[in-house]
């Protein structure tokens, strides 16, 4: 057995340990059909609605992109959504779901933006932070498995003490709430949910050396299970501030061990690109990638 195989193995056998042994806590998801939650905002001849409104079809061309976005905007909460994600050569399309408060220069923002490949190579998602209208804090991993083969979880947790992005219950990325630090998090603008597909192959893969073939198009990406739980703003006005809500409690406070231990193995074997490491761009490490988590 040469050693990529024995490596290969030992890497599957930890990734099942990893992710099929330990029973997660997951709170009780109320998944919606799309129009009860979300509206098109973008090409609505591109998005197509199955199984009843509980998935929807995504569609990319030359002619239009297209994205929803949310009838509410939230106050602190967690927000999922089940994605299958373009299969094939993707290169140059992206994918995104995020948060965002849509107040132009002082915006709040939570993103995940899956970049297309080429076909054999590893999908990517790429998430950023933006709090009061700063952003810049890009962090790229690339996924432990094929998120065009079938469907994968994906959700943001935002509350008073941080936000976390998760992939199936995963945490890829936590940013902490440090303003005692003097360092901005987001806590006062209510954020809606939007979700794009889009072309941008001047950056999207491997910086855009890699166009999109406009011969494998239409691109299609899959969405269900649509799922928010939250605080509506306008709203009960003491909503945001109640420690009763669920994703207030202490279990939310911070990562269990598992979770840290889930995280820590992420981070270790599948980022490829970290903004607080990008001694170009930041010669001086940014206070908030010091927090830990």
């Amino acid at each position: 057995m040469t050693y990529s195989s024995i490596r290969f193995c030992c890497n599957l056998v930890y990734t099942l340990f990893l992710f099929g042994v330990v029973t997660l806590r997951v709170a009780n998801a109320k998944p919606a059909t799309f129009l009860q939650d979300f509206h098109i905002t973008w090409s609505d001849s591109h998005i197509k609605q199955l199984d009843g409104g509980r998935a929807i079809q995504l569609i990319l061309d030359q002619n239009s992109g297209c994205g929803f976005a949310s009838k509410n905007k939230y106050l602190f909460g967690r927000v999922s959504m089940k994605i299958k994600l373009i299969p094939g050569d993707s290169a140059g399309t992206v994918t995104a779901f995020y948060m965002n408060s849509d107040t132009n220069q002082i915006r709040d923002e939570l993103d995940f933006e899956f970049l297309g490949n080429r076909s054999g190579q590893p999908y990517s998602v790429q998430t950023n932070v933006f709090a009061h209208g700063k952003g810049d804090r890009e962090q790229r991993i690339n996924l432990w498995f094929d998120p065009a083969a079938d469907f994968h979880t994906y959700s943001i947790l935002w509350n008073h003490q941080h936000v976390v992005f998760y992939v199936d219950e995963v945490p890829i990325r936590v940013y902490k709430n440090n303003e005692a630090k003097g360092i901005p998090f987001p806590k006062s603008q209510p954020m809606g949910v939007y979700s794009t597909l889009w072309e941008a192959d001047d950056w999207a893969t491997r910086g855009g050396l890699e166009k999109i073939d406009w011969n494998k198009a239409p691109f299609y990406a899959y969405y269900k299970d649509f799922d928010i739980e939250g605080c509506v703003i306008p709203g009960p006005a003491t909503c945001a501030s109640n420690p009763s809500n669920w994703w207030e409690g202490a279990t939310y406070q911070h990562l269990d061990s598992v979770g840290a231990h889930r995280y820590r193995w992420v981070r270790m074997n599948h980022m490829v690109y970290d903004y607080c490491t990008d001694k170009r761009r930041n010669p001086v490490t940014p206070p908030e990638c010091m927090a830990g988590i």
